[in-house]
């Protein structure tokens, strides 16, 4: 026998519902909502960092380049000094493969290793002269029969805008052959002081198998070793370098 479990209720007649819809937020009131905040803060976040961020020295060079890297660099080349203060420029430290003499208007290295060859680093005054007319009258002095072969685009003599060229001789040796010997001339000018750069020694041109490894002009060894050097001149008052 089956039996029936009742359960106490109610009968309603039978009818048709329609649940209410869920109402959702429009895409564009979600955007809304998140842009606003991030706006906002992008705001803020400019205005704090251009009040703390000092503006940029913008330069127009040439002619003015300004200057070196901040912060003082590492020493790592003994300094000459003029005695009057009046410039001081690095030089190849002991050891180093040359043989340095120091004289009152600056230093002379001579090059023991290699292809040999003579670097100086030295001053003299300007007396109003442009520094064009300095390094014509140097080589006119010390290079016989000089033969210019280009000028130095852009020279650059511790950070101040000059003049460079590139001459070449031909000195008779003991054998009576005739020795090819380029030299690199480069001066500025500044407080009518000129500060010159220059070295001699064999003409060897530069390619894959000799020199920086990329195109160059300069065609004698001493150059790889001289850009440095030209960097570090400073003219009483500049800062370190």
């Amino acid at each position: 026998m089956t039996t029936t479990t009742f359960f106490p209720g109610y009968a309603i007649g039978g009818k048709r519902y329609q649940a209410p819809s869920t109402r959702r937020a429009s895409h564009r009131k979600v955007l809304l909502l998140w842009l606003i905040p991030v706006v906002l803060v992008g705001g803020v976040l400019a205005v704090i960092s251009q009040r703390v961020t000092a503006v940029p020295v913008r330069y127009v060079c040439p002619p003015d380049c300004g200057r070196p890297p901040t912060g003082t660099p590492v020493a790592i080349n003994p300094r000459f000094t003029a005695p009057d203060g009046s410039f001081s420029v690095s030089y190849p430290a002991a050891g180093s493969s040359y043989k340095v003499t120091t004289q009152a208007d600056g230093v002379v290295a001579e090059f023991t290793g290699g292809e040999g060859g003579t670097m100086r680093l030295f001053s003299q005054p300007a007396n109003g002269q442009t520094a064009r007319q300095i390094a014509d009258a140097l080589v006119a002095q010390h290079v016989p029969d000089a033969q210019p072969a280009y000028e130095i685009p852009n020279t650059m003599v511790g950070y101040q805008r000059g003049y460079g060229e590139a001459i070449d001789y031909y000195p008779q040796g003991s054998t009576s052959d005739y020795t090819r010997m380029r030299v690199i001339v480069m001066t500025a000018v500044k407080n009518d002081l000129a500060l010159i750069a220059s070295v001699v020694g064999p003409y060897h041109q530069f390619g894959p198998d000799f020199g920086p490894g990329k195109p160059s002009g300069a065609n004698v060894q001493l150059a790889l070793d001289m850009g440095k050097y030209v960097n570090s001149f400073a003219w009483r008052g500049d800062p370190p370098r």
